[in-house]
């Protein structure tokens, strides 16, 4: 497991509307994808990943 997927995962698995999520650990930007329950949460992953010291960005799928 990567540094950055060990550091997200506590936060993210504590997020009940999340039902699964996955970071491409290959692409220099280690893009974090989340499937959701409920698309309104995107700040509290927004929140959760800044919590282990990441930054992210909402950009819905297209």
């Amino acid at each position: 497991m990567s540094g950055c997927v060990a550091a997200v995962t506590p936060f993210l698995n504590n997020i009940d509307q999340v039902n699964g999520w996955n970071v491409d650990t290959d692409s220099p930007e280690k893009i974090l994808m989340v499937q959701v329950t409920d698309h309104r949460i995107g700040t509290l992953v927004i929140k959760a990943v800044g919590q282990a010291a990441y930054q992210a960005d909402y950009k819905p799928r297209p």
